[in-house]
């Protein structure tokens, strides 16, 4: 059982005018809430560095000469605060350019201090919301992805990455869930209200990926009748993952690193780059390091991409994951495919656990949605698993395996064989015995020795 503990709202008042700061302090104190006070920029930053506000009220003439520096300061060592800006009404394009940087709302210097409390409630109230939707959002996650340390590791890495601008390389099979862990990545970010964007860069070819990524200019190529922005465009502010990047080929590997140096891109066709703001997350199911060997893959993109690098275990190594799995993909798909099945049954479960899955979840989410489709009522049965799932099973079975996938002694390995068959078959004892390659008398003895009820 989770146990919910009292969170304390922290606020810090950053104000020039002391005697206004020491006022706000009055109308923003409540119940769980801290309000601490500075009044001057180095108060500012020596507060900011210490320890996290979830709330920051800045005032921007608190630095003069360079208040953006400020702005992105407390950003980045805070990126979850929600900042609220105080300005002065001739300066509104500073206000703008702080909401541009991340801030969460502005207000002019000459609004009162129940109009500043007010706002603060409001970015409160988001933030205990916000808490308690990640909580909720992470108790899932870790639920799908499963509980075993491998897993752990990766929920910790996403934890501590997911709040910086840091890019991040997926590694892992294909179908273990990296656009998940990376779409997880974005959500968690303070990047989160702005968009996600996924390309699949195997799926495209070389000339279309270039124009896809980067844009294009109208007369740039035959058919390019208008212009394109490109995806990174699209992605704005927000995250873009570049799935299967060891496909890349070496002419955009040049150009996407131009882009994680210099934050420009270059639209096909064009005599001018342009600035971006975008976070990259790259994945790949391929050894990148023996790409770098082979000279496939360029080197310093390599180390540029890799600054944070995050494993993703097969499905096969995190077993412990499949029930919540199997259960989340049974109500996808009862939607999808308006169906109301709310289970399977004892065999399949077991078949289920028995299967190696060389497709990882990808391929168990195709496997749960055939077997939705071919249910006859609103449980799952083995006859409604694919083919190769209940080959997979009876074979691991009759080579002495139990449903966790441990070798079993030889007498349970027999009990259990004999009594699938049976089942199998609808208890045909005759049948039964020519299927296991026994006499019918051997069968019996056998049965009456595990105690099989016939």
């Amino acid at each position: 059982m989770r146990h919910t503990e009292k969170v304390e709202f922290k606020v810090l008042v950053a104000c020039a005018d002391s005697a206004y700061g020491q006022t706000l302090e009055g109308f923003l104190k409540r119940p769980g809430r801290s309000v601490e006070r500075c009044h001057d920029a180095q108060g500012l930053l020596r507060l900011a560095s210490r320890r996290a506000y979830e709330v920051m009220v800045l005032d921007l003439a608190l630095d003069e000469e360079s208040p953006m520096d400020t702005v992105s300061f407390v950003l980045q060592k805070n990126p979850a605060t929600r900042l609220i800006l105080l300005f002065d009404l001739e300066r509104m394009d500073r206000a703008l350019e702080g909401i541009r940087l991340g801030a969460f709302f502005y207000l002019p210097r000459s609004c009162t201090p129940s109009d500043v409390a007010l706002v603060v409630d409001k970015a409160v109230q988001s933030m205990a919301l916000q808490t308690t939707v990640d909580a909720y959002e992470q108790t899932v996650f870790e639920e799908l992805v499963g509980r075993t340390e491998a897993m752990q590791r990766v929920v910790d890495l996403i934890r501590k990455v997911a709040p910086t601008d840091s890019t991040v390389l997926l590694l892992g099979e294909s179908g273990t869930g990296k656009e998940v862990v990376a779409h997880t990545l974005h959500r968690l970010s303070r990047r989160n209200d702005r968009p996600f964007v996924a390309v699949n860069c195997a799926a495209l070819p070389e000339a279309l990926l270039e124009s896809e990524l980067f844009g294009h200019v109208r007369g740039a190529f035959t058919g390019a009748d208008r212009d394109n922005p490109g995806l990174f465009a699209e992605a704005e502010g927000g995250t873009i993952f570049l799935d299967e990047i060891g496909d890349m080929s070496l002419i955009t590997q040049a150009k996407l690193l131009r882009v994680l140096q210099n934050g420009e891109v270059r639209p096909v066709g064009a005599n001018m780059s342009r600035r971006v703001d975008v976070r990259v997350i790259a994945a790949t199911n391929c050894d990148l390091l023996d790409a770098v060997e082979r000279h496939a893959f360029r080197e310093d993109l390599y180390f540029r991409l890799n600054v944070v690098q995050i494993r993703i275990p097969p499905l096969r190594e995190r077993m412990d994951a499949l029930p919540a799995l199997v259960n989340h993909f049974i109500a996808q798909h009862n939607v999808r495919f308006g169906r109301q099945v709310r289970g399977m049954d004892g065999t399949s479960a077991q078949y289920l656990r028995q299967y190696s899955y060389p497709g990882n979840v990808r391929e168990l989410e195709s496997i749960i949605a055939h077997a939705v489709i071919m249910a006859d009522d609103d449980l799952i049965r083995p006859q409604d698993l694919p083919d190769a799932v209940r080959q997979g099973a009876v074979r691991r079975l009759a080579l002495g395996h139990d449903p966790d996938g441990n070798i079993m002694p030889l007498a349970a390995s027999e009990e259990r064989h004999i009594r699938e068959t049976l089942k199998a078959l609808r208890g045909n004892q005759s049948l039964a015995a020519k299927k296991l390659n026994i006499s019918r008398s051997t069968l019996w003895r056998k049965m009456k020795e595990y105690e099989i009820d016939s």
